[in-house]
């Protein structure tokens, strides 16, 4: 691969992957309530799920969801609908002091049901999938070995990924300080409720194309 074609692709999926969505939300939300070293797990769940989808897309599951109209909204709606609850469990969430939250042994969100929680988030969008199946080709020479090509497309969108995570999550933890009141705590559930709510509810409108 030419090197100025994977520069192409490193700046596409840099300024694709800072833009805010399900899973930079989920890393900040958790960065903020549980620090950056217990969101590791979250990240952990995030990226497991996002090597899934591309291995997927690979194996042509993104095209078969692109055709096949019944199979897509069956997808959507079941993420959408996953999406949905978690930003009402969110928002109901009883406001604690971050401090607390993050130095409880006891606290329900043990690194096992983050890591599951990362994982569901990042394949609750059916879109990921053809995502992935439309952006790769772009880069790609079809009279070379694709393996080689897919596998280092691959690799770069993980890292380049990865390392958006753990600022997002990063960003969060240092909002801990100032988020250590019910009061403050109470609008970051409302609002990280708000946006999972919002994200469930505009993916259920979203069309095939």
């Amino acid at each position: 691969m030419p090197l100025n074609t994977w520069l192409l692709f490193v700046t596409t999926v840099f300024f694709v992957s800072a833009t805010p969505g399900p899973n930079m939300l989920l890393a900040m939300t958790h960065g903020i309530h549980y620090g950056v070293r217990r969101t590791l797990a979250t990240c952990c769940g995030l990226m497991s799920a996002l090597a899934l989808i591309m291995l997927a897309s690979a194996a042509g599951l993104g095209a078969l969801l692109a055709a096949s109209e019944t199979l897509f909204s069956a997808v959507k709606y079941a993420g959408a609908a996953y999406l949905i609850y978690l930003g009402v469990k969110t928002w109901r969430a009883e406001p604690r002091p971050v401090a607390e939250t993050a130095d409880d042994a006891r606290a329900p969100h043990t690194p096992a049901r983050m890591f599951r929680s990362g994982f569901l988030v990042a394949m609750s969008n059916p879109k990921a999938f053809i995502f992935f199946a439309a952006l790769f080709p772009q880069f790609m020479n079809a009279r070379l070995p694709q393996g080689p090509q897919l596998a280092l497309l691959a690799l770069t969108f993980f890292i380049i990924e990865a390392a958006w995570q753990f600022a997002y999550a990063s960003g969060g933890a240092r909002l801990a300080r100032w988020l250590n009141s019910a009061r403050r705590l109470r609008l970051v559930n409302r609002v990280s409720g708000g946006a999972f709510i919002g994200a469930g509810a505009l993916l259920t409108g979203l069309g095939r194309h």
